[in-house]
């Protein structure tokens, strides 16, 4: 009898375990929001996400080295806490690698900064918000205001971003911005003040090369762009780099950064003359569905007229951020789904490069694809980049890189 009772026992708990297992377990992505009233038009809401990279390339010695990088490491909150005042607060780090660690985290590189810091006040309807502090409200192009949770590409290029570090914080200014949409125009408007350091390095007398000043001075950005098709969120400055088909995105757009007396440069007797920078870009973005169950595209491509003043190049950066012109496109095909682990895009990118400073243009190619896991809150991402140097004679190099994303 006891035996008996013991085996109904086990089937009964076996019968619970099997139930339980064949239960439909939900996937699908919930933000971490905090509402605050019942209605939820209150609330604060946070996201945190982590993008490690695995690169491959070849070096001086011909052999392949393997590197680890903790790509970003960021948390971001922001609250709407009526419905006309908004804050948000953005942390993290950057390139983390085993060579520039430190014990306890104290390094530089190794430590948590502020990446953005505003509050935001609307000031009628969509029209028109205002905002101050440390922003990401920027200029230039579609790019310049990239997300990073969402790219085509594993990362975009360095020259979306030309003032970081010479005029910025990581591609954040501190300052004052306006934001906002009329009918189909939306536009982000900006006036900043300039960091002062000392990123690029002392130039020669004869060379007659542009360098940053370190006297500051005053920022003046803006982006403008047209959505012909479906209207775009600008809640926050984020602009996604593909909807994987969710929606039908087609804008035209133009944004400027104006940096008075920003460089300076010497001439033969060592007199110092001043130059304004004047860094302008055109764009056109298109993502959009190919129809039910036939996957989704993605293309972007844009021209960026770039004057620092007299040959200039960024020291470390010499071919990839300088006075000249560029040209970057990028598209993307997402294929149907026909698995249940997840979608499947592929991508081709290439910029072409040329500045005052080198007779020969600089070039590149990327292609790569991303596995979606969970869309872009779960996706492990494969490319390869082929760069052409600016200099006279340079061979092309490649480098493979893998990257594993999650973004909560």
């Amino acid at each position: 009898m006891k035996t008996l009772l013991r085996l109904i026992v086990l089937l009964l708990i076996m019968s619970s375990s099997t139930q339980l297992w064949s239960q439909e377990v939900d996937h699908s992505y919930k933000p971490l929001k905090l509402n605050l009233n019942e209605d939820g038009s209150k609330y604060i809401r946070f996201i945190t996400w982590h993008q490690v990279w695995g690169t491959a390339q070849t070096n001086s010695q011909d052999q392949v080295e393997v590197d680890l990088m903790l790509r970003r490491s960021r948390f971001l909150a922001y609250a709407q806490i009526s419905p006309r005042f908004l804050i948000l607060t953005h942390f993290g780090l950057n390139s983390l690698t085993a060579a520039n660690m430190h014990p306890v985290g104290q390094a530089t590189t190794a430590s948590l900064f502020l990446h953005d810091a505003w509050a935001e006040y609307k000031v009628y309807k969509d029209y028109l918000s205002m905002g101050a502090g440390l922003h990401y409200w920027n200029g230039i192009s579609r790019l310049t205001n990239q997300s990073t949770l969402n790219m085509l590409t594993i990362d975009a290029p360095r020259f979306n971003w030309p003032t970081i570090g010479t005029s910025d914080q990581f591609a954040r200014h501190l300052g004052v911005y306006a934001k906002g949409k009329i009918d189909r125009l939306d536009y982000r408007l900006a006036v900043n003040q300039a960091l002062v350091n000392n990123l690029d390095q002392a130039i020669a007398p004869d060379t007659a090369q542009a360098t940053y000043l370190n006297d500051g001075g005053y920022v003046y950005s803006g982006y403008l762009n047209y959505q012909f098709l479906d209207k775009e969120s600008n809640k926050l400055p984020f602009m996604v780099g593909s909807y994987l088909g969710k929606k039908k995105v087609f804008n035209i757009g133009a944004g400027f950064n104006l940096h008075p007396k920003g460089t300076s440069s010497l001439d033969t007797q060592g007199d110092t003359i001043s130059h304004n920078v004047s860094l302008f870009g055109v764009d056109a973005f298109y993502d959009a569905p190919l129809g039910e169950g036939k996957g989704a595209i993605t293309a972007y491509g844009v021209y960026y007229r770039y004057n620092f003043g007299p040959n200039y190049r960024l020291a470390g950066a010499s071919d990839v951020v300088g006075t000249g012109n560029i040209f970057y496109v990028q598209t993307g095909y997402l294929l149907p789904e026909f698995s249940s682990l997840g979608r499947l895009q592929f991508y081709l990118a290439g910029s072409y490069r040329q500045f005052e400073a080198f007779e020969e243009a600089a070039n590149g190619v990327t292609v790569g694809a991303n596995w979606f896991i969970q869309g872009h809150h779960a996706k492990i991402s494969l490319e390869y980049q082929s760069n052409k140097a600016a200099a006279t004679g340079a061979e092309r190099k490649g480098l493979v890189r893998m990257q594993a994303a999650v973004f909560l």
